[in-house]
């Protein structure tokens, strides 16, 4: 019996230990942190053994296969083990397309995943096909493998899980585009060639198209630099590095479907949400459920029905003239430009978390146009300090959301929109960007 060890315990984590347990595997769970309660009692019913609070190395290293959670970094200790060890490392997604008969659509880019995944998924679950969604969205791939395989998954991939996926095929692929994000995940350079973080980081997002064949498609936006010099290099037999805890991408060759922004106005489409960049995540889930076979009469009905996705442009209440916005799923740079570039009233901007390594100077000047004021929201707000107050706007300091949200209402006024966009991780502050939200939202409703 096969050996499969799996780190954290989290919703992937649970989700593939279950369908592991069911494949044959002598499975072990193990999780530094603590466990939550709804968890341990899934892994107990199927009689699976797991630890928490510790790393218990010789019931991991003796390992056939590893499958970990995509936040545990190579730097960790006992993963830089298992990679000197040489046993193979996995991804969640990797490991459930294995036993899955379903066809994938797969969504990644560093800015409009959510909007996008959950996009397709309600056009295909209005077309009335047999799907799920899941990946960084939803509920485990792996456990729906387990218990109710779909015919469809529609997945939202991150840079993080891409890196230990080999065999994985998309179907249909959705790359967004590819702006800096996470840099200070990817600063290594394995073959000593002089890679740098950037490149690292787009030969990651690329890993997208891996294995696929001229039978899959592509679905890219053509006005991105990076996504377009990318696939030229990669037509000239560019061969990128592998990650410290992975091996390098196997070739694709899919079929190429490439939108431009101009498209929207020329297709005639309509979508409920605002900003440019939605209308990109529009077309783009447009000529995914197209090729999937949902029919062009459906497709546009849904543009314009869509609800939206929470913490992303979420617009949360109108409070004294002032309408506040919740953005919390803005974690980079270029996320929180692209939510600046939509709002069409004076903004209160809230900027500021975990650093990954940001330049904010790609969002000085539209903040500069667009901005009353900024309310620095995070632990240590030195880096914010250093590049927003030069540019002479009212700013405020905070260190809780209750704070920020004060600061906000004394700073606006009536006609202004408060913006929270942060630019950064949640972690020093929060437990993740959904907290983040959910207080920002529960403040703004008690005003």
């Amino acid at each position: 019996m096969k050996k499969i060890a799996i780190l954290g315990a989290g919703e992937s984590g649970a989700g593939t230990a279950i369908l592991a347990k069911k494949q044959g595997y002598n499975v072990f769970v193990s999780d530094m942190g603590t466990i939550q309660d709804k968890y341990k009692t899934l892994l107990d019913s199927h009689g699976i053994d797991w630890e928490e609070g510790k790393h218990t190395e010789a019931l991991i290293l003796d390992a056939d296969e590893v499958v970990k959670s995509p936040g545990i970094p190579d730097t960790a200790p006992l993963v830089k083990m298992l990679i000197e060890k040489g046993t193979p490392i996995l991804a969640e997604l990797e490991f459930a397309q294995r036993y899955s008969h379903g066809k994938t659509v797969c969504i990644t880019g560093s800015n409009g995943k959510t909007t996008t995944t959950s996009l397709i998924y309600y056009i295909m679950r209005k077309a009335g096909l047999d799907v799920g969604l899941a990946g960084n969205i939803g509920r485990s791939y792996a456990l729906q493998v387990a218990t109710e395989d779909h015919d469809w998954y529609v997945l939202e991939i991150s840079s993080f899980q891409l890196d230990n996926m080999f065999s994985f095929r998309a179907d249909i692929s959705v790359l967004m585009n590819i702006t800096p994000d996470h840099l200070d995940r990817y600063g290594f350079d394995v073959l000593g060639n002089g890679v740098t973080p950037m490149q690292n980081y787009t030969d990651s997002k690329m890993r997208i198209i891996q294995n696929q064949t001229e039978d899959d498609i592509f679905v890219y936006w053509k006005e991105d630099e990076h996504i377009t010099e990318e696939l030229r290099k990669r037509v000239l037999g560019y061969a990128p590095q592998p990650t410290p805890s992975s091996r390098p991408a196997n070739d694709g060759n899919p079929s190429l479907y490439a939108f431009v922004d101009s498209d929207f106005d020329d297709m005639e489409l309509e979508f409920s949400q605002m900003g440019q960049h939605n209308r990109r995540n529009a077309l783009a889930a447009y000529l995914a459920t197209r090729s999937v076979g949902v029919d062009e009469a459906l497709v546009r009905q849904c543009l314009k029905d869509f609800p939206g996705v929470e913490h992303r442009l979420e617009r949360v209440e109108e409070k004294d003239g002032v309408l506040y916005i919740n953005d919390s799923k803005a974690t980079n740079v270029d996320a929180c430009f692209v939510a600046l570039k939509a709002m069409d009233r004076p903004t209160v901007l809230i900027v500021g978390g975990k650093d990954k390594g940001n330049d904010y100077s790609a969002i000085t000047d539209i903040v500069k146009e667009k901005c009353r004021a900024v309310v620095y929201l995070g632990a240590d707000n030195a880096k914010l300090h250093d590049s927003f107050d030069a540019l002479g706007l009212p700013v405020a300091d905070t260190h809780s959301m209750k704070d920020c949200v004060e600061a906000c209402r004394s700073l606006a006024q009536p006609g202004d929109c408060v913006l929270l966009s942060p630019c950064c991780a949640s972690f020093d502050l929060f437990k993740n960007m959904e907290d983040r939200g959910e207080q920002f939202k529960t403040l703004v409703r008690e005003m």
